[in-house]
């Protein structure tokens, strides 16, 4: 049983089309049946909004008199990319004010543009014969271009990771503020209203079918940029007229920490055409499943923590090791449905027809990592395998003979069982002497929260480590917690040019 495109669009220049959302779809497929849903329903529309860094424009400036190569373009101190040709640039959701740092960068911009705001365009060139001009500053309002396209790399992911952290520390991440030993599971994405969640296998989604995009009708133009649908990661490029979008659904942000991004509200319309599109688009959140991952772990490869549902990630809470973690979304659930209500009365109202891909996306499509021809330095290739250590139980004037013969300004404190559990430093000695207290053993006096790391970490990360905790060496241990050398800020500054001092 089947359902021609052309009889749904019929449907819809009649004003006769059933259309509902992704979230109302499992209860009347549930009702109905299968084929009932089938013969009932027309077009299923879906929804989310959320940040899409992989977000931008397209801009065409119109030419100065006399006229001008533009060969770097800033907005508003946000500078945008103009190696395209002479009145033309992409500006970048991420693009970061020069003058005001991540306080304001390119998703700014535009979302100033589409609420009506001036914009300061400044531009320079060496000048040509004929591109004499070499500089412009004029103010511009986004009806004042001839284009403003947006075209943005990777929309709409079809499922992404929740994100933890299980440091002692705080990180800032593209995932929002992560608490500590696992204080909170931050995720993303509207889960079962999600345009690829209803349509894994790019049955009617693909090149040229119409979406709704920031507030205005869209178009996908193929699979997005990173898209990997064999590993569930799959995600849209998209394309629409910044003129006719609407602030509402275009908004910019700043993550602490990580920097500028946007966020978009993106829509498909999903032409029920037969039993596999019912069956997708029936979908529930408890059957969308996703990895919770360590985003303390400095790799691609991080660890996973659980596996969980969406269902789980939006009841606000979920169990990790035993213990419940309270979860929040980065997305907006409520934008997510006013997107596909929108998208619902677009198509009711005739004002948008659907079509089926013009070419399809490849399902079996795998992303891969960067191929490196220069391998990255790892810790284990620089540290100083000659570790001098003391232990926890050893007298303070047993420590200070041995930082005393100045071969080291550190000393890991190990236990009983040959561990790390702690470090002292000269200074730590010198305290401990000028001290009123009674301190006589090296576990009075030494720092417990030590800052370590491991032999196969890059060499990049432990210098951010150095440089964070403003410290000058770290103990390199093994998966035991075994000291197996030292990591100096000399040592870093062999390799890296003198860049890291003691």
């Amino acid at each position: 049983m089947e359902k021609s495109i052309e009889e749904i669009n019929i449907r819809i220049r009649d004003g006769n089309a059933r259309v509902v959302t992704a979230e109302e779809m499992p209860e009347i497929v549930a009702e109905l049946g299968e084929e009932g849903a089938l013969r009932e329903v027309d077009v299923v529309t879906t929804g989310t909004f959320g940040a899409m860094c992989s977000s931008g424009a397209f801009l065409n400036f119109g030419h100065a008199d006399p006229p001008i190569r533009m060969e770097r373009v800033w907005l508003n101190d946000v500078e945008a990319y103009s190696g395209l040709a002479a009145v033309d640039a992409y500006l970048g959701a991420t693009s970061e004010s020069t003058t005001q740092g991540n306080a304001y960068g390119g998703a700014h911009v535009i979302e100033d543009f589409v609420s009506g705001k001036a914009i300061e365009l400044r531009a320079i060139s060496k000048g040509t014969d004929c591109y004499p001009r070499r500089t412009v500053t004029t103010t511009l309002l986004l009806e004042d271009l001839n284009d403003a396209v947006m075209v943005n790399p990777r929309n709409s992911f079809q499922c992404y990771d929740a994100a933890t952290n299980m440091t002692e520390r705080v990180l800032h991440t593209y995932m929002g503020m992560l608490l500590p030993h696992s204080g909170n599971v931050s995720f993303s994405g509207a889960g079962a209203l999600s345009p690829l969640a209803n349509d894994p296998a790019y049955h009617v989604i693909g090149s040229g079918v119409p979406i709704f995009l920031g507030g205005a009708q869209g178009m996908i133009v193929g699979q997005g940029t990173q898209s990997s649908p064999a590993t569930g990661f799959a995600n849209l490029m998209t394309t629409g007229n910044l003129k006719e979008m609407n602030a509402d659904f275009l908004r910019a942000a700043t993550f602490m920490g990580y920097g500028v991004t946007m966020y978009v509200g993106v829509g498909v319309p999903i032409p029920v055409v037969d039993l596999d599109v019912v069956r997708s688009t029936a979908v529930r959140d408890e059957e969308i499943m996703t990895d919770i991952v360590d985003y303390g772990t400095p790799s691609n490869n991080r660890p996973t923590i659980a596996r969980v549902s969406y269902a789980e990630l939006k009841s606000g809470k979920v169990e990790i090791g035993g213990e419940e973690v309270r979860t929040s979304s980065l997305s907006s659930y409520r934008k997510a449905r006013e997107v596909a209500e929108c998208l619902r009365t677009w198509v009711e109202g005739g004002s948008m027809e659907l079509t089926l891909p013009t070419r399809r996306f490849n399902a079996a499509k795998r992303t891969g990592p960067m191929r490196e021809t220069k391998v990255v330095p790892r810790v284990r290739e620089i540290m100083d395998t000659q570790v001098v250590a003391v232990a926890e139980d050893e007298l303070i004037s047993a420590a200070a003979a041995k930082l005393l013969k100045g071969e080291t300004n550190h000393l890991p404190v190990l236990n009983g069982d040959g561990q790390l559990v702690g470090i002292v430093t000269t200074y730590d000695v010198t305290k401990a002497v000028g001290s009123t207290r009674d301190l006589t053993v090296v576990r009075d006096i030494m720092t417990r929260r030590v800052v370590r790391t491991s032999p196969e970490e890059a060499v990049d990360i432990a210098a951010q480590k150095l440089e964070r905790h403003n410290i000058s060496a770290l103990p390199v241990v093994d998966q035991a917690n075994r000291v197996i050398g030292m990591l100096s800020a000399i040592d870093l500054g062999k390799l890296l040019g003198g860049r890291w001092q003691a």
